[in-house]
């Protein structure tokens, strides 16, 4: 089965449900020129936009970058992980995070979790987002930079933060060497 990229499952929701990339601005309140990056890959979506997306056109956000459906127990090896969608993905630039999908297939999740590569780009430039729900990550490689509304906080290997996502935050790479985390994103329906 050939792996979608986030643009062209987005591409084929809309079309399934006979709505054009003007009516999901509309619905998410994001612009056109943001919305036709992310059907091009040529934007580095945040999980605030892409869950405007997926409610948007009635989906959970593990639906929309899911393109496998597996059964109970859900298991993802590591080496597995590498065949993952990278969300944050844009053409002719680097990649700041890669984002891999551990509840993949999963379709009656609850939580979305996530294996996540952070790059020292990551940092270059923070675009807070806020979104419904709740965040927990423990860092497993390196050091990590958390903006959490006004505060800063610098992360090591095994330190772990939980936060509600409706506070603006930013989340990326703290120095030269790329970092690592466990995340467990909790979205309300």
């Amino acid at each position: 089965m050939k792996t979608l990229h986030i643009g062209q499952r987005i591409e084929k929701m809309l079309a399934d449900r006979h709505l054009d990339i003007t009516e999901l601005s509309r619905r998410t309140g994001l612009d056109l020129p943001f919305l036709q990056g992310l059907l091009d890959d040529d934007v580095y979506p945040s999980i605030g936009p892409l869950l405007k997306v997926a409610r948007a056109l009635g989906v959970r956000l593990g639906t929309l970058v899911d393109d496998h459906i597996s059964q109970d127990p859900l298991i993802v090896r590591g080496a597995e992980r590498s065949a993952e969608l990278h969300m944050l993905r844009a053409k002719d630039r680097p990649q700041t995070m890669r984002f891999h999908s551990l509840g993949r297939g999963k379709t009656d999740r609850h939580m979305e979790p996530f294996y996540v590569e952070l790059l020292p780009e990551s940092a270059k430039a923070p675009r807070l987002s806020s979104h419904e729900g709740e965040e927990w990550f423990v860092v497993t490689a390196g050091q990590v930079e958390v903006i959490y509304g006004r505060e800063t906080y610098r992360l090591a290997v095994g330190d772990s933060i939980y936060y509600n996502s409706v506070v603006p935050h930013w989340v990326s790479c703290a120095g030269s060497a790329p970092a690592a985390i466990y995340a467990v994103l909790y979205i309300p329906e």
